[in-house]
């Protein structure tokens, strides 16, 4: 008989812990992430009004990152896999700097955008990482970004109810600039770096995409929902730049 109780202790434990842990990944992660990235948010806006952003050194390019249950690959300096996107901006921010905010009014979304896509110092946090060796805001090319749908702020969860005609703005100290959502990609797999090319066109399914040089948007996100299978993908294009 205290053999039967001590076991039904250690499973009644083990339930609690496993609720405790399900509940730190699905609620306290999120508030945790949702208050640094609006505390980012504000902070960028303030400080707008000074010098320009500082450039930092691009510490390498960084593999597509699972961003559907808060896990990411190493995006150490020179981390890569066979794969890895590679684009083409230049005079990048620093390493993990927040430096401009995103707004997507179809899904309620406001988040600061650092450059990087490291789960420690830019997803985990709430941001949105910029691919690096992609283009930055308004430039020729591809602004291509990241973020989770699940759990740490979670901004991406909703990306799928976008629809063709949705603007999105990505406000920096310079300018706000408007990209208008175009074409999606329901789901391809983690290693299509096609996707965020200069010119984004699916390696997987080559008819998804674009064929000529543009100003254009990528977001990517993990799908289904909770895990990291598949992305998806939502493009848009440059349509008004206002300097602020």
């Amino acid at each position: 008989m205290r053999g039967l109780w001590t076991g039904a202790e250690l499973v009644i434990t083990l339930g609690v812990v496993l609720l405790l842990l399900v509940a730190h990944q699905l609620w306290w992660t999120n508030r945790q992430a949702r208050e640094s990235a609006e505390s980012e948010v504000r902070a960028l806006q303030r400080g707008w009004g000074g010098t320009s952003d500082p450039a930092g050194t691009d510490p390498g390019t960084p593999p597509v990152p699972d961003t559907s249950t808060g896990t990411s690959p190493d995006t150490s300096p020179g981390a890569r896999r066979e794969g890895a996107p590679r684009g083409s901006a230049s005079s990048a921010p620093r390493w993990d700097q927040a430096y401009a905010v995103l707004r997507i009014p179809r899904i309620g979304l406001t988040a600061p955008v650092a450059q990087g896509i490291g789960k420690y110092g830019v997803l985990d946090k709430g941001y949105v990482g910029h691919y690096p060796r992609t283009a930055q805001p308004g430039q020729a090319g591809n602004f291509a970004l990241a973020g989770h749908r699940n759990t740490h702020g979670e901004p991406f969860r909703r990306i799928d109810r976008l629809r063709r005609g949705d603007p999105i703005t990505v406000e920096t100290r310079e300018a706000v600039y408007t990209y208008t959502v175009d074409k999606s990609l329901a789901r391809t797999t983690p290693s299509d770096s096609g996707v965020i090319a200069t010119v984004p066109r699916s390696n997987v399914r080559t008819s998804a995409g674009y064929s000529a040089p543009g100003h254009y948007l990528t977001l990517t996100t993990c799908t289904p929902e909770f895990t990291s299978r598949y992305r998806l993908i939502v493009w848009g294009k440059l349509t008004a730049t206002r300097p602020k």
